[in-house]
């Protein structure tokens, strides 16, 4: 009834593009898991360093010579 095409073998993506662009995919993922875990901890270490500070400037703050 209804007649298939061939489809020509340039007009198909080789399979090593495939998997080209399937690695990359999973390459720039996780790179972006990499820094959203740098600036995750950067910003934890930035708390500590302040609440740190705090308690140091504040138990000296209540003592006088």
């Amino acid at each position: 009834m209804f007649k298939t095409l061939p489809i020509p073998m340039e007009n198909s993506m080789p399979k090593t593009m495939l998997a080209f662009v399937c690695l990359s995919a999973l390459l720039l993922s996780s790179c972006g898991n990499t820094a959203w875990g740098l600036k995750r901890d950067g910003q934890e270490a930035s708390h500590a360093m302040d609440d740190a500070s705090h308690r140091v400037l504040s138990a000296g703050a209540g003592r006088r010579p």
